[in-house]
């Protein structure tokens, strides 16, 4: 284990300061020093999508992320993202279209799907399917998913 060094990172709109390794992830930060535990834990290699937090407005595999690159970058975390329009509409959605089941993968799915909205107000499906490929569910399937974004993106443009 490798010496713990100060780190000063910007979460959610405040300068956090923390300690981390050279070593650890932006994940590991986050969930076990931080306990904002909104990005999962689930492959641990950039795989499932499940760690994904914004990172400069980009959505990133927080597991994939060294903390200490990303001291000068600005991080969202879902838990930084509960009072934006976008997400709520994208929270709404979801439960209409009954896109989440057991939710592990719901978190880094929002922060992918706000991603989009923001770059796109008006995306297809392949662009939904695109943005999303790298986020991985296993218990409801897509459509719904690409449903309830398309119905969000929609939502926020005022349509109904």
């Amino acid at each position: 284990m490798s010496a713990r060094v100060p780190l000063t990172l910007q979460i959610n709109d405040q300068a956090v300061n923390t300690e981390a390794a050279f070593d650890d992830t932006l994940l590991t930060v986050l969930r076990d020093r931080l306990q904002l535990t909104a990005a999962k834990r689930g492959c641990n290699q950039g795989v499932c999508g499940a760690c994904t937090v914004a990172i400069d407005g980009r959505p990133m595999r927080a597991c994939l992320s060294l903390a200490h690159n990303c001291a000068d970058a600005e991080v969202k975390t879902l838990e930084g993202l509960r009072e934006e329009k976008t997400l709520r509409a994208l929270q709404d959605a979801f439960e209409q279209h009954g896109a989440l089941q057991c939710g592990f993968c719901t978190p880094g799915i929002l922060v992918s799907a706000r991603a989009l909205i923001a770059e796109q107000a008006q995306p297809g499906v392949e662009d939904v399917q695109r943005a999303l490929s790298g986020n991985l569910c296993r218990c409801t399937g897509y459509k719904k998913i690409t449903d309830a974004v398309l119905s969000a993106a929609r939502m926020l443009r005022g349509e109904a």
